[in-house]
Order: structure tokens, then sequence, then C-alpha cells
């Protein structure tokens, strides 16, 4: 059997939807690029991927088709040097369909609060997907990964370089999870490897510990900068404040829910719609300066935007 020693999922570095999600109302979701800072993020995995492999070792690289994946994946092979590699595109990698050009932010709300309502894993975008949609084409390709495994010259590290839910998606079908706690998990965050090491009986042990909505949430430490004032008079440490008051605002909301615990309708619906107009706040804020925030910006966002469609804000 020609099972590798490693499967490693990797998430693309972060893309300009990722920093602007009004880039979705116009730009096709497979043509959204990385930003500067993804390509840095990319191009460390690149290195590390790279002291991860032992002598001699060989790398099969399967890669969603979107352009920030491959821009991904092509930041990682700049830095394997001699290291024997092989890349395909594959679209049963790609990111959950959300519908062709995404709706206005008022629009996109109410589908998250659907989806809440009725369930993360099983609601179908309008027009897109579902998480069990997704489910669906993982599985097709799994079987072909299975059948791949039988030769004794299939790579020694498999790569697949993919979407964040695609990542939980592919850990569900492998380890036979439940639906339930496919919904506990949080996102992986950009360009994090996901690793996946055989073992004597041939059987994968996952090496990450993957973070659910039970863990406590990190405290914000603002950081000490010199960065000059920008251009419109504020410093990157006014920025860095607002940061810390609006993310000091989503814990007094999640706190508001955990207190209450059979709540009214129309108080649910008002901690959900507070949470959404915190999330388009933040998602205001200079990207840059939440960078030098102690839990990074985007954890906030992404955090945020998951609790509210899986109805836990």
């Amino acid at each position: 059997m020609g099972r590798p020693r490693l499967i490693i999922l990797i998430r693309h570095g972060e893309s300009e939807s990722n920093c602007d999600k009004s880039i979705n109302r116009y730009v096709p979701n497979h043509k959204v690029s990385l930003t500067a800072r993804g390509h840095e993020q990319a191009t460390a995995a690149g290195k590390k991927l790279r002291e991860m492999l032992l002598p001699g070792e060989n790398i099969l690289i399967y890669t969603s088709p979107y352009r920030r994946t491959r821009e991904t994946t092509q930041d990682i092979v700049s830095q394997l040097g001699n290291v024997e590699y092989r890349v395909y595109e594959e679209p049963r990698l790609r990111e959950q369909d959300f519908g062709n050009f995404q709706f206005d932010d008022a629009e996109m709300a109410r589908i998250w609060k659907d989806r809440a309502r009725y369930g993360h894993f099983f609601y179908r975008i309008p027009n897109g997907e579902s998480a069990a949609d997704v489910y669906d084409r993982c599985a097709g390709f799994n079987e072909t990964l299975f059948r791949q495994f039988s030769s004794d010259k299939f790579a020694k590290v498999l790569i697949l370089v993919t979407h964040g839910l695609m990542t939980r998606v592919f850990l569900m079908k492998w380890y036979r999870w439940t639906v339930e706690r496919f919904e506990s998990l949080k996102n992986v965050n950009y360009c994090e490897f996901v690793v996946m090491e055989r073992q004597e009986n041939d059987k994968y042990l996952l090496k990450n510990k993957m973070r659910t909505w039970n863990d406590p949430l990190p405290d914000p430490i603002i950081t000490t900068t010199t960065t000059s004032p920008d251009s419109d008079g504020n410093s990157i440490e006014e920025k860095q404040n607002q940061i810390r008051m609006l993310y000091e605002q989503v814990k007094k909301e999640e706190e508001l829910n955990n207190l209450v615990t059979t709540q009214p309708a129309d108080l649910d619906e008002v901690v959900l719609e507070n949470t959404l107009k915190v999330h388009m706040s933040l998602s205001d804020v200079d990207a840059d300066a939440g960078r030098n925030v102690g839990c990074d910006i985007e954890d906030v966002l992404d955090s945020i935007g998951e609790e509210a469609e899986n109805g836990i804000l």
C-alpha cells in the first residue's frame, strides 16, 4: 500500500474578500486573490512544509481551482527547493458555493439568520450549496484517494490546499464525525496546517486540537507600536482601541446570550442583529491595526460570523 506518511490540509492565505466582504457582490468568488499578507502567509507555509519533510520524501499537492488557493499553492512550492512535487487542480476541493454574486448586507444578514434557524450543515444557500452538498463531493474525492493509495508509487506526503469549510468537512467525512461535532468546530486559520499522521496500523492520527465554540475567547492585547499616524489623522493605537471596544461589545453580547437560558424570540432577534452590526463595524476598521492586536482581527470576524450563522449568538 502506498499510503502517505502525512496528509496535510492547508487553508488558503488571507484573501481580499476576507478583508472586504463587499467584494463578493461584484467579483466572482473563484477569482478573489490573496492580499499581500496572504502571500506572506503562504510563503511561510512553504518554508514550514519543507522543514517537516524527511530526506528524500516527495509531495503530491491537490489544490482547489480558486485563485486564492492556486496562489497559495504557488507560494508554497516556491519554497520547496529541490524537493520533488506534483500539483493537480481538484474542483471537488473548491469552496462552498454561495450562489454566484452575493447579495447586499441586509439580504446576506437575512440568509445567515435563516441558516441559524434551519441548521448550518443542512441549510442550502440560495442558488448555492449546503455543507451537506460539500460533504457529498468530498466523499467522492476521498474514494479517489483510497484508490490511489493502492499504488506503491504514491507520494510520501499529500497536501490539500483548500478552504476553511472544506477542511472541516473533509475531517468530518474521514473520521466519521457527527453533524453536531462538525457544527461545534471553529474555522481554521489562514495557512494553518491540519496534520494527519499515519500510524503503524495504517490509520491516521489527527495531530491538531481543533478549536470549538466551547473554547474561551482570548482577551485582546493592545500592543505598543511606533507606527506614524495615517492619512486621516487616526493613529494605529486609536484604531486598536476601536477594535478593542468593538470586541468587548461582542463579548457582552455573548454574555447576554449565556445569561438568558430561555430567550423570547424577539430577544434572540436583537442579539443576532446587534452581533451582525458589530460584524459590519469591525469590517470597516483598518485591517493593519487589527493585525497588531493579540488576537488576530480576522479571528474575531470569523468568530462573529460563524457564531451568528450557527445560531450561537
